[in-house]
């Protein structure tokens, strides 16, 4: 059985690098998607699609709209979502990916530092599991493999 994991969080740190290497490492089946880690391409793709935008609220918009179908496809095609907020990262698409994966009913495993538990305990007490790291993440999903 291979489960299909969608990596929530920001793109700007090497953390879904981080968490696929270990997970071949222990030789989990697993596939891995996520939302666009190319920053540039993923803000300007509305206009690589639509063209010019006539300012940067409607070049943002046309971007978000492409963005938010790729999040939305690739997450209902996922068997678990792993939401990650970081320290140094403003996390609205964290938040928003992660609501999204409970309203679609997926399974969610939250990453957060300990010093994220206030601002983040609705949502930490709506998702399956919370672990403050991605080793804890990867123990986690290597459980659901384990038959013994």
């Amino acid at each position: 059985m291979e489960l299909t994991v969608y990596l929530a969080g920001e793109i700007h740190t090497s953390w879904r690098d981080e968490l696929k290497e270990k997970a071949k490492s222990l030789q989990l089946p697993l596939h891995f998607v996520g939302p666009m880690e190319n920053h540039d391409r993923s803000d300007l793709i509305g206009e690589e699609i639509l063209g010019k935008q006539p300012d940067p609220i409607f070049r943002d918009e046309a971007a978000s709209n492409i963005n938010n179908l790729r999040t939305q496809i690739l997450m209902k095609k996922s068997d678990l979502v792993i939401a990650l907020f970081g320290e140094k990262y403003r996390q609205w698409n964290t938040a928003m990916d992660a609501s999204s994966a409970l309203s679609l009913g997926k399974p969610l495993i939250l990453i957060r530092p300990q010093e994220l538990h206030h601002p983040l305990k609705e949502l930490s007490s709506k998702a399956n599991v919370t672990v403050e790291t991605v080793n804890q993440a990867l123990k986690v999903l290597s459980y659901i493999f384990e038959d013994k």
